[in-house]
């Protein structure tokens, strides 16, 4: 099936399948953020340009801002209105005294493996090793360094972070050489591997339940903009069905959109799905995001007592917005 094609009836499928909102419904404009633009968050972009925001009556501008503590402070300045990044960074930021809520979850997991260049084929080939992340402070960076930790290596004695952005910047830096190692989330760990790069190890062996990134609002915002927000929900809770239902379309359009080979989109989504990275509802993983908080807090402050998920999650936008589209 030719990508032009797999779209096409992705469309036709997408329309087909879900209901539509009243044609009268008045389009409101928000700004939506990813931390990052890889096969992980693509079910924002399929909601952004598949059409499921907009039969919500939502028209969205959906933004790149790397690194989740620049999304969160953008979320708490009014630049965006929904933020999608690392699940630590609101975790960090409530801790502050932000008034900041998880609403959904868009990375439900860890896809990420550890690769090396031809003398890095053991964690312990990387003491003294640069390894490169996208943050020093929150997601991949937090969850590089728990890795790490369990095989024995303490940062910074044993080895240095260069913060070089994403996945695809982190490729970029591992195969000219500027780190002698960094986490690549799927499917780009498959393209380094066939430049010839060693898979050290992979992130989900190590922790099998994380929540990843998440959807956030400002809580006072999300308050006064309910229905709104319910309306989000639906069409993100539309979006992962949709992922899920359409195989064939879903690989083509994120192939075509995050510019991968077919066969390597393939690999990932069947990967996201399997292992529900993706939720089929785009709902959190509480068991994976109380893995979050521990590494949060063992990192930030580990003498304290542990705090609850609900300290920081509202599901319930997401669970008017599935009442709605059924009574699920």
């Amino acid at each position: 099936m030719s990508g032009k094609h797999g779209l096409t009836v992705g469309v036709i499928l997408g329309f087909l399948t879900f209901s539509f909102p009243c044609f009268a419904q008045e389009m409101i404009k928000l700004r939506v953020s990813a931390a990052t633009k890889t096969l992980g968050y693509g079910p924002l972009w399929v909601a952004a340009k598949m059409g499921f925001f907009t039969r919500q009556g939502l028209d969205v501008e959906l933004v790149v801002i790397r690194g989740s503590d620049v999304n969160v402070q953008a979320l708490a300045g009014g630049s965006i209105e929904v933020s999608g990044g690392a699940a630590d960074a609101p975790i960090a930021a409530v801790e502050r005294g932000l008034d900041l809520v998880i609403i959904g979850g868009v990375i439900n997991g860890l896809t990420q493996s550890l690769m090396g260049g031809k003398n890095h084929k053991t964690y312990e080939d990387l003491r003294g090793a640069t390894i490169g992340v996208i943050s020093l402070t929150s997601g991949v960076g937090f969850a590089l360094r728990w890795v790490l930790k369990t095989k024995g290596l303490e940062y910074p004695r044993d080895y240095k972070l260069l913060v070089v952005g994403g996945t695809p910047q982190t490729f970029v830096a591992l195969t000219s050489g500027q780190i002698a190692a960094g986490p690549l989330s799927l499917p780009f760990n498959y393209a380094a591997e066939e430049l010839g790069f060693n898979e050290i190890g992979r992130f989900i062996d190590v922790i099998p339940n994380y929540q990843l990134a998440s959807l956030t609002v400002k809580r006072s915002w999300a308050e006064k903009n309910r229905a709104l927000l319910v309306r989000v929900m639906r069409a993100m809770a539309q979006t992962g069905q949709w992922l899920y239902q359409n195989k064939e379309a879903a690989v083509d359009f994120l192939a075509n959109e995050m510019k991968l080979k077919r066969e390597h989109a393939r690999r990932g989504w069947e990967f996201y799905t399997e292992n529900r990275i993706w939720h089929p509802d785009s709902d959190v993983n509480v068991e994976g995001l109380k893995t979050t908080i521990q590494i949060f807090w063992d990192v930030s402050q580990p003498k304290a007592p542990l705090p609850s998920p609900l300290k920081y999650l509202d599901q319930s936008y997401l669970k008017e917005a599935l009442r709605e589209l059924g009574g699920r």
